[in-house]
């Protein structure tokens, strides 16, 4: 091989390599002036960034992130929310999100300030009006929000198979009332609903101090009340 020619090659492969090279400088380059204009922004309008509920590190932990997205991928939430996710099955929940009762109502524990509950009569799924107010109020909290969780229950009274119907119907009629009252046509990308029965994370009644559309009743908030509903909430963690 004549030397001309190796020294040919060899200007090819550098120029090969200097290429690409100049060319992730550039990114590199466009990035920082992109985030620097960014950060130029929300000094001169801070009021134009959004806030979340809170700080990301104040209450999404790994294992919040972890239940959040089984969850969303099990319903079809994450990749599109296409029409063939609507609504995960109650024995689905458990095992295709492979949750258990307890880390599933950590779903919402950390939520305490954000969550609403919407509670039911014995045996009626329709939302009252002290119901849709609640629901309401809690869909407009969206706040950057990408998720937005319905989880309908029921209490242990009755056929196992009955209050699965009955949670079902719950979690039914709050996506109709959003879908009435709001006309998003973002809704189906954003809604998951999740139908448990009686089988699965059933509630304490540490939880009748959170925000409930009976809050206000005279009637004391009992173990099977508290399971006779459906909770809502916006869920802003990154997954």
């Amino acid at each position: 091989m004549k030397i001309n020619d190796v020294a040919l090659k060899l200007g090819v492969a550098a120029i090969a390599l200097v290429v690409p090279s100049a060319k992730v400088n550039g990114w590199l380059g466009d990035a920082e002036a992109r985030y620097k204009e960014n950060r130029a922004a929300m000094a001169a309008n801070p009021s134009d960034v959004p806030v979340a509920a809170m700080a990301e590190d104040q209450y999404c932990t790994p294992q919040l992130k972890a239940i959040v997205r089984r969850v969303a991928g099990a319903c079809g939430l994450l990749g599109g929310g296409g029409e063939g996710g609507r609504g995960c099955q109650p024995m689905q929940a458990a095992s295709v999100a492979s949750l258990s009762g307890e880390d599933f109502n950590a779903l919402f524990v950390p939520l305490s300030q954000r969550a609403h509950i919407i509670q039911f009569d014995p045996l009626v799924t329709e939302l009252d009006p002290a119901a849709q107010t609640q629901l309401e109020k809690a869909w407009a909290d969206q706040r950057g929000a990408s998720f937005f969780f319905v989880v309908a229950r029921a209490s242990s009274d009755g056929d196992t198979k009955k209050n699965e119907e009955l949670s079902a119907k719950r979690a039914e009629s709050v996506l109709k009332h959003l879908e009435n009252k709001f006309h998003d046509p973002d809704l189906k990308k954003e809604v998951g609903l999740l139908w448990l029965g009686e089988s699965f994370a059933q509630l304490g009644t540490e939880f009748c101090g959170w925000q409930r559309s009976r809050t206000g009743s005279t009637e004391p908030c009992t173990e099977k009340e508290i399971n006779r509903t459906a909770f809502v909430a916006w869920i802003d963690c990154a997954i």
